[in-house]
Formats: C-alpha cells, structure tokens, sequence
C-alpha cells in the first residue's frame, strides 16, 4: 500500500474512568443573569496533556469532592482526629479527612447508615425512634431523602462508631457525574466546555448544593490540575454521518449543551443540512443561555430555525412541547424530509412531554390513528431509522 494511502490512527488515551485525568479548570462564568432564580454556569476545562478526545455528544464524567466544611462537621460529630490513618477504597493509606474529602458520597445519606446506628445506640427513646425509621422502608427511604449525614449524626447523637473504619463501611463510594459537552473539540482543541446548573437547596435548617455542581461552582480553583475527569463515549447520540442531513434539536435549560456542541461542529464542517433548536427557559432577560451566540448563528444563516419557550415571561407558561405544536405542520415536513430529531434535558417531565407532542404531530400531520402515530415514532422514528435520539437524565 502506498504511503499516500496511510491512515494515522490516534492512539486511545490511557485516561479512563478506572483512571481519570486530573485536569485543570480554566475558565468558569455565569450564565444566568441577575433576576433569575438559577445559577447556570460554563466551565471550561483543560484536557491539555491528556489524549482525551471527544466527539459532539459525549460526555466529560466529573469525579467532584465534598465542601471542606461539611467533611470537617461530619469528623466533629463523629469525635475522631481528622488525621487518622485509614485506607481508601483502593486499598491505600490516607487520612479520615482526605478520604471523606473524595471518596465518599456525604451530601446525600444512604439507607446503610441507619442500621448502623441503630445497632450502636443503647436501649432508650433514640432507639426506639431509629428502629420505628430502619424497620419501614417506605419510612427508611423518605427519612434519607432529604437528608445529610450532619443531619443523622446529630439527631442520633447517642450511636458511636468504634473507629474510623467502622463509619466508613457504612457510606456510598463517589460516583462521576456525567456531563454532556457543551463544545466541539475542533473548535476548542484541548479543552472540553461544560454548562451546568448549579443545584442549591435547604432541608432541616442548612444550606445544601449538589455533589458535582457544588463542587465545580464553589470549591474547584482555578488552574489548579485537581479535578478527575475522562470522556464517556456516547454510542448513538451523534450527529448525522451525512452532512446535509436536516435536524431538529430540543434543548430546554442546560439540555442545550450538546446542542451548541452540534452547532459548533456542523459550522466547521461546513454542512448544508438545515438545523433547527427548541430552547426554553424560565426568563428571557435572564436565562437565555448562549442567547447571543444562537442569535448570531442565525443571523450568519448557520441555525436556520430558532423557536423560543421562556415559560414565565407571559401569564400562562410556554413550554418547548407547545412550540413544537405551534410548528407541527414543519415538525412533520422535516421528518417527512429526513431530519434526524434529538432531545436532551430532563427525563421525567421534558422529554416525555416532548415524545408525546412527536405522538401528537404524527397523528394530526400525517394523518395517523393513536396506534399508528405511536408506532411511527417509538418504532419507525427511534429503533428502524435511529432518527430519534435522546440524552435524557
């Protein structure tokens, strides 16, 4: 084979989620403007050094660690030194801080940690109390709903742990938290740009963030290579291997991040397919995520169709599903034309909103029974033609 013919294949990062990369953060903004009752933020994150690729679609998971504050509350009450020596999960010596720091879920209790005070807490109304809780599951599950292992530890206060060790086998290990990627690799080399909602609320008198979106708003320093991340592979979500193929994106709230991601991409590459984007958001004036960005690809003719929810901007709220309907006759000419349809964001209440506006546009549109719209889209559209695609969570 002659040398014009090589094909160079890079060679597959050694970074995995077994193994992730400790990368940096190198810019982090807000979003949201002031007046809007969310805290939205881009982070961009550095893969300089890694080998991590990623194609539009993928997503970065994010090993995030506890508030400083919450581990050092939580030692308190257990009356042990922070520097106690103790292995990690991986079997290696650290200290009770450092563990607690990155190893373990304690923003959220589990049920395991019930069981294990209630067998350390003496005979009396504490007792009593845990095990009326531990011997109802349905109880069980909406005791540690809402709460932290602060707030256990200190409404048990007469169950004692003998060691370190001992506690730590009743917490959950760290999962990652997958987010998509909110840009194209091409257009960023060596960075990977995420859009996060930042999840802050108030259960039994304290102040409470998400894991992740915590960690990454309030406690991860800038420049600093701290945060363990890797690319999880996305198998379908992916762009249309023919360029001129249309698409219709549904992205309400920080569903848009692949989306801008798409949008990125098909701009380099220079595609002739049409591209069309449902956002919606609570505000104009303060929740138009990448609000100038999308106006300007539309104004270069590169996001042919723009249709906008912000659900409390009027009395009764808008949603993506209504806008859909509103277009229903263009919805089902795209479809009929070929156009691959994608939704990202919210799976319990969004997307299924979404799936059955699709239902419904079939039905009025193409002028189907109930049965028949049905099937053309959970049949037809998703599993024979893969045409629809979603990244739901």
């Amino acid at each position: 084979m002659g040398e014009a013919n090589a094909i160079t294949i890079p060679a597959a990062s050694a970074y995995s989620r077994k193994n992730p990369f400790l990368s940096e953060l190198i810019r982090h903004e807000r979003l949201t403007q002031p007046g809007s009752e969310k805290d939205t933020r881009h982070f961009v994150v550095s893969l300089a050094g890694s080998g991590l690729t990623y194609a539009p679609g993928d997503s970065l998971g994010v090993f995030a660690r506890n508030p400083p504050a919450l581990v050092h509350e939580v030692i308190s009450l257990l009356g042990f030194s922070p520097a106690a020596v103790v292995m990690d999960p991986k079997g290696h010596p650290t200290t009770l801080r450092q563990t607690l720091l990155q190893d373990y879920i304690l923003n959220r209790a589990n049920r395991k940690i019930m069981g294990g005070l209630a067998e350390r807490i003496p005979q009396g109304e504490q007792r009593n109390q845990i095990m009326e809780i531990v011997d109802n599951a349905d109880l069980l599950s909406q005791y540690v709903d809402s709460r932290d292992y602060v707030d256990i530890l200190k409404e048990f206060d007469e169950g004692r742990f003998e060691s370190p060790e001992a506690f730590l086998l009743h917490l959950s290990p760290v999962v990652p938290r997958l987010y998509s990627v909110a840009s194209s690799l091409q257009a960023h080399p060596g960075e990977a740009q995420l859009c996060i909602a930042v999840v802050r609320y108030e259960t039994h008198g304290r102040a409470k963030t998400g894991l992740a979106s915590g960690y990454m708003a309030d406690y991860a320093a800038l420049f600093a290579k701290n945060i363990p991340v890797y690319v999880q592979e996305s198998r379908t979500f992916r762009l249309p291997a023919d360029a001129a193929t249309d698409i219709i994106m549904v992205g309400p709230g920080t569903g848009i991040a692949p989306f801008r991601a798409f949008l990125e991409q098909r701009a380099l590459d220079g595609a002739s397919g049409r591209n069309w984007l449902f956002f919606g958001e609570q505000h104009r004036a303060s929740d138009f995520l990448y609000g100038d960005e999308l106006l300007e690809y539309q104004k270069q003719g590169k996001l042919h169709r723009l249709d906008l929810a912000f659900s409390r901007d009027q009395p009764h709220k808008i949603y993506v599903q209504h806008r859909m309907l509103e277009k229903a006759k263009e919805v089902w000419s795209w479809l009929q034309n070929g156009a691959y349809f994608y939704v990202c964001g919210d799976a319990k209440r969004m997307a299924k909103d979404v799936h059955q506006a699709l239902i419904t546009i079939a039905q009025q549109e193409g002028g189907r029974s109930p049965e028949a719209a049905s099937e053309y889209v959970n049949v037809t559209l998703m599993r024979t033609e893969r045409r629809y695609l979603r990244d739901v969570y």
